[in-house]
């Protein structure tokens, strides 16, 4: 774990031995098309990352607006009939 810790802690000096030996590697006629090259795919994960989040926002705000549509309001248990009218003590009907 050690390894990765350290390898994520690069320093400047670190950064320039490394462009050094990459460009050493590949010539200073090929660094720019890898450059290019890196760009574009990273574009490119950018944009299908951003396509993935607007469809997995899509994909859960119907669900979320149809659970809402289905609820009803709660329907009174009592039945109630239209010649026992409710008095406001409570009792319905009673002489």
């Amino acid at each position: 774990m050690s390894l990765l810790g350290s390898f994520m802690n690069l320093a400047g000096p670190d950064l320039i031995v490394i462009l050094l030996i990459i460009l050493v590697l590949f010539g200073a006629k090929k660094l720019p098309e890898l450059a290019r090259g890196m760009g574009q795919a990273v574009k490119e994960f950018q944009k299908a990352k951003d396509e993935f989040n607007d469809e997995l926002h899509k994909a859960g705000k119907p669900e979320i607006e149809t659970a809402k549509s289905e609820v009803k309001p709660a329907q009174s248990t009592v039945a109630r009939g239209e010649s026992q009218p409710a008095n406001s003590d409570g009792k319905a009907g009673q002489s």
